[in-house]
């Protein structure tokens, strides 16, 4: 493999002006508009919203709300330096490739790998939970099989188009939307004493200041409930991968940083406003039940569980789906700078990268198994040694904007169509956030924080010390650069 320079990105993921990909890439501009808005507006909605949140309220109160507005700015923050970089420079490896050229090949290695890995585990843990589910309704057929044929099913269409990955990525996401939508709507009814037949009419938020105060463990359990909510969010920059497989992914970049704001707010603020201002934070019925659930119990919707088993099942199957693609492609970007096998790259005729997802899937495919045979050991340690991998993710793009904007602004202003925020002090104030998270995740024993970071550090540090020798030892060449455009 040959070294590059650090300042160039391969011609064969940066799309012209236009944001059209090249025909070197091998990738097809196979996913339309509303499939990367879908992606988008869906993309914040994980499986962990619909059943991590109880947790949540029971150990912050309704204060729970400051948590998740909190860590919702941090990914607005985020999000906002990501789309400046993508918009001016879409690509399929998005922040691992920017990493490469802003801060060196041993960081967009380094981040692309460990990338890879937390979505390879996340197959598994989402395989699992959607065979729970799904061994709920039919028990005839064991939970292994479930997690067998869902894997198998969304491989499939994987491999098929991107087109397919698209559309049904359209349909869970515009399940998931709906679901938010009509839960925020009934919820909103009830709570002024509208919707007929609620138990809880016209209860407005008087049971945000009762039980206790808004805050009844203490202003200190908001950093709890933010340890609890953080990993919640993660997903939401799957669209800059998905926008380089698109017509126009420059605008669609655009558009989906600047949604990014009324979606955290909305679905995730504005739900568990909800389901706090309907029920006391304290109420038994949301740790049995979970927090939707119990909520949509106490203003009389009939069959509540089974509707929400079928909507957190949609949830799992929408993040194994854009899982197994993200996985996928990042293994292609990294194929593409000399970080992976170059087999990676090769694409089949319908521009599907064919041996990337299947040696995504097929580690996946491992890790299901490991969480059958050995889920308190081996599993664990796959689980605790990736945890932390969001939070490298962010501070990763934090630190890669802090140099792309110069760069950007040297070789092509006119591509700055999204621009950060109060640049650069607030890229800072970002950074400093994500740190400080760290460091109190360092002194959460009790809920595993701790062996989280400890571990994902080292992981970390193993893949930083490979891409370091692997550069010291591959041979100086240019042979792979090319001219920034």
């Amino acid at each position: 493999m040959t070294t590059r320079p650090p300042d160039s990105l391969p011609t064969v993921t940066t799309p012209p002006a236009s944001g059209h990909l090249t025909e070197q890439a091998g990738l097809k501009a196979g996913l339309k508009n509303r499939h990367l808005s879908m992606i988008a507006i869906g993309g914040v909605i994980g499986a962990g919203l619909f059943v991590g949140s109880a947790s949540g309220i029971a150990a912050v109160g309704p204060g729970i709300l400051l948590s998740y507005a909190l860590v919702g700015a941090l990914v607005v923050f985020v999000m906002r330096m990501l789309g400046e970089m993508a918009a001016a420079n879409p690509t399929s490896g998005s922040f691992s490739a920017y990493a490469d050229r802003a801060l060196g090949r041993w960081a967009g290695f380094s981040i692309g790998w460990l990338y890879w890995f937390f979505w390879v585990v996340v197959l598994a843990v989402e395989a699992t939970a959607g065979a729970v589910i799904l061994e709920g309704w039919v028990p005839s057929v064991p939970q292994w099989a479930w997690a067998l044929i869902v894997m198998v099913v969304l491989t499939a269409t994987n491999l098929v188009s991107v087109g397919s990955f698209g559309e049904f990525e359209f349909w869970f996401a515009g399940i998931k939307v709906v679901a938010i939508s009509g839960f925020i709507l009934l919820g909103g009814l009830a709570i002024f004493g509208v919707l007929p037949g609620s138990d809880n009419a016209a209860t407005g938020f008087a049971h945000l200041t009762e039980h206790g105060g808004f805050l009844p463990n203490g202003p200190g359990a908001i950093l709890t409930g933010i340890l609890l909510v953080v990993f919640s969010f993660m997903g939401s920059e799957i669209v800059t991968l998905a926008a380089g497989e698109s017509p126009d992914a420059r605008r669609a970049v655009a558009k989906a940083t600047r949604s990014v704001i009324w979606r955290v707010g909305v679905f995730y603020v504005g739900s568990i406003l909800v389901v706090v201002s309907l029920l006391p934070w304290n109420d038994p019925a949301i740790a049995e039940k979970g927090s939707y659930v119990a909520a949509l119990d106490s203003i009389g919707i009939p069959h509540a569980g089974e509707i929400m088993n079928f909507i957190v099942l949609t949830a799992v199957l929408s993040c194994l789906n854009s899982g197994l693609y993200t996985a996928s492609r990042m293994a292609f970007s990294l194929g593409e700078r000399g970080d992976a096998p170059q087999a990676f790259v090769r694409t089949n005729a319908r521009g599907v990268p064919q041996a990337a997802i299947l040696a995504s899937v097929a580690f996946g495919f491992v890790a299901v198994a490991f969480n059958y045979l050995w889920p308190d050991t081996v599993f664990q340690f796959l689980l605790n040694s990736s945890g932390a991998v969001a939070l490298f993710v962010w501070l990763v793009i934090c630190f890669s904007q802090l140099r792309m904007r110069g760069i950007i602004l040297r070789e092509n202003p006119e591509k700055l169509v999204v621009r950060m925020w109060l640049f650069p002090y607030l890229t800072w104030v970002t950074i400093a956030m994500i740190s400080f998270v760290f460091l109190y995740m360092l002194t959460d024993d009790e809920g595993g924080g701790r062996s989280q970071v400890l571990l994902s550090v080292l992981v970390a540090a193993l893949v930083i010390t490979v891409s370091l020798v692997r550069e010291r030892m591959s041979p100086k060449s240019t042979e792979d650069a090319v001219a920034p455009q």
